[in-house]
């Protein structure tokens, strides 16, 4: 039941993004839509629900901004933060191989730095500003992901880097919260999550390291371009 609130409020939060116009108050609405889910489950002790809400957000956000992007690709583009120009910068990786993506020493700093911003306003603001940082971020790989797949290529979901986020997000809220709000954290439970998680973000580097030149030729055999 809560699994769906959180699928509805979400898709009402892109729905609300596209009536407003307003491309900085997305990663708000993204935000109000799932933060009072992951703040209920935390306020009952329960980490284990409260990360499965916020990979169920993460999951709704992906695929909306995603089918946002190959419906209407150029609108999405303006519509979301920095939509055009991640799109701009990937379809041109794609094209000619040459970019970040296949460059381990531009997107390892690029993505620490990533991580590293995330996990410090998660633990500030008890996720009141990770999670907007979040919702930007997977906008932006949604843009690319639908107007890719709008050229006939398939949609790519970076799922080990979104899971990994998702949990360090919440289990670095929990501190700040539950102070603020005076409930009961299983810490053992929230250190094994975070090492799962900061597990996932070094696998998500390896494999992309390994991955990105073959997987740049595939798409452009896809796309045929």
């Amino acid at each position: 039941m809560t699994a769906g609130l959180v699928v509805l409020t979400t898709v009402l939060s892109y729905v609300a993004a596209w009536a407003i116009g307003i491309p900085a108050l997305v990663p708000v609405l993204n935000t109000l839509a799932s933060f009072p889910f992951m703040v209920a489950a935390l306020r009952r002790g329960d980490l284990g629900a409260a990360v499965a809400r916020m990979l169920v957000w993460a999951m709704t956000m992906a695929v909306c901004a995603t089918m946002s992007a190959y419906v209407r690709p150029w609108e999405t583009g303006r519509l979301f933060l920095r939509g055009e120009a991640y799109r701009a910068e990937m379809f041109a990786w794609v094209l000619s191989g040459r970019g970040a993506e296949s460059m381990p020493s531009r997107f390892i700093p690029q993505q620490a730095g990533h991580a590293a911003v995330f996990t410090l306003l998660a633990a500030a603001t008890g996720g009141v500003l990770a999670m907007p940082m979040g919702g930007l971020l997977m906008n932006e790989m949604g843009t690319y992901a639908g107007s890719l797949a709008a050229a006939s290529a398939h949609p790519v979901a970076t799922l080990i880097r979104i899971a990994s986020f998702v949990v360090l997000g919440v289990v670095l809220s929990a501190p700040l919260l539950s102070r603020v709000l005076r409930f009961q954290v299983d810490w053992a439970e929230a250190r094994r999550l975070a090492a799962w998680a900061c597990g996932g973000l070094v696998l998500d580097v390896a494999l992309k390291t390994l991955l990105a030149p073959t997987w740049q030729r595939l798409l452009l055999r896809t796309v045929g371009w």
